[in-house]
């Protein structure tokens, strides 16, 4: 199976196509090698146009949307970002590829365990990840200059606030279960202004004994 060019033509068919034109995101969505990171079961279909289950009741995002949020945060590569919702660990992959330092949490220990072990194998240095609440955000390392979130609160969470720096982005989706939305924020004299972008639906933000944020 030649995944180089599945990983093309998803550029090229799903991505390009949807008026994705940040060339340093096209370039991370070409280079990452998307089926390193699902499970051997769906590897072929890690090109398709659509989420994949990766175990704990938790999925790998579209390429499209992982591409979007990304294009979203306008990153430049002296920034520091933090994701919330590590998962499979590609969208830090991806984010790895334009940014020097990303910063990544993961709730599941299962999960964060199986992440580092393929970016190790596919020799990241400067991606770190860290087993806990995303709620609280990774306040050793803040401020941000970005912040991705890739599951969804009711709410927007004040530790994640505070830990974005001036003139910093954050990407989340906001709501129910099943009526979410896409929200870019950005920091402005300490407040956050918003943006809502797009409607969306990822699995629910959730503590450590499972409950829903």
């Amino acid at each position: 199976m030649n995944y180089e060019e599945q990983r093309s033509a998803m550029v090229r068919n799903q991505i390009r196509s949807r008026d994705i034109r940040d060339e340093q995101v096209l370039n991370a969505m070409l280079k990452v090698e998307r089926h390193r990171f699902v499970p051997s079961s769906y590897r072929s279909e890690a090109y398709e146009d659509y989420p994949l289950g990766i175990g704990e009741g938790q999925t790998i995002s579209q390429p499209y949307i992982v591409a979007f949020m990304t294009e979203a945060l306008k990153l430049k590569p002296e920034d520091k970002v933090l994701e919330v919702g590590t998962g499979s660990g590609y969208q830090a992959a991806v984010l790895a590829e334009i940014c020097d330092f990303v910063f990544t949490i993961e709730i599941f220990p299962s999960l964060a365990s199986s992440a580092s072990k393929v970016l190790t194998e596919l020799g990241y240095t400067n991606i770190f990840i860290k087993t806990g609440d995303g709620y609280l955000g990774w306040e050793d390392h803040a401020p941000f200059d970005a912040i991705m979130v890739t599951c969804s609160p009711t709410h927007i969470p004040k530790p994640l606030e505070e830990q974005l720096a001036e003139g910093g982005r954050m990407i989340i989706p906001v709501g129910a279960v099943y009526t979410q939305e896409l929200y870019l924020f950005e920091k402005k004299k300490g407040k956050l202004t918003q943006k809502s972008i797009l409607p969306v639906r990822f699995v629910p933000m959730i503590d450590e004994k499972g409950k829903k944020y």
